[in-house]
């Protein structure tokens, strides 16, 4: 049955934004490793406007330990240094005159417990999330008018399927980054 079909699809894609959302969350979670996705909050005045940081500079990560910073225009280094100051991420940018350099400090064990403890926090969310998603299919599913109990029955299968599936996944996730944010 085509409707049955399309509400099942639509708890699918929403499980999947979901575990799309946590990837980005858990990206923004830093781990000692330099990586561009640290800077994706900052937001730089461009000429009257506030522009991502990647849409006027070359972001790039030299080594594990370091974050540099390109500006396709020089005058703008100034505006960048303040940007990431204000953004209030803990790192201090130092200038060279064409370029900016970030140093990223030693993440500390207690940091590292207070990060794995915002990765379950995040998790979590995404759980409350795909739940929500299988509790507004069910209902859906439960007013088509034309679909037999046995057919409802049969798509409630399915979504709960789907949401073992993808709950398995913000698990595994989760370990991941785990692992990755207690890795010294």
């Amino acid at each position: 049955m085509e409707e049955l079909d399309i509400i099942l699809e639509t708890a699918k894609e929403q499980m999947q934004g979901t575990t799309d959302h946590l990837d980005v969350a858990f990206d923004k979670l830093r781990a000692g490793k330099a990586t561009p996705a640290m800077l994706s909050s900052v937001r730089v005045d461009y000429y009257g406007s506030l522009s991502p940081l990647t849409q006027i500079a070359n972001v790039n990560t030299p080594d594990a330990m370091t974050l540099s910073i390109q500006p396709y225009e020089r005058n703008l280094i100034g505006e960048i240094e303040k940007a990431i100051i204000n953004a209030n991420l803990g790192f201090a940018p130092s200038n060279n005159g064409d370029s900016i350099i970030i140093s990223i400090p030693p993440v500390t064990e207690e940091r590292r417990k207070e990060l794995a403890k915002m990765a379950k926090s995040e998790m979590e969310n995404a759980k409350v999330s795909i739940r929500n998603a299988r509790k507004e299919a069910n209902t859906a599913l439960k007013n088509v008018k034309e679909a037999s109990e046995d057919m409802v029955k049969d798509y409630e299968t399915r979504v709960q399927g789907l949401t073992d599936k993808f709950s398995k996944k913000l698990e595994e996730a989760l370990a991941k980054k785990e692992a990755e944010i207690m890795k010294v």
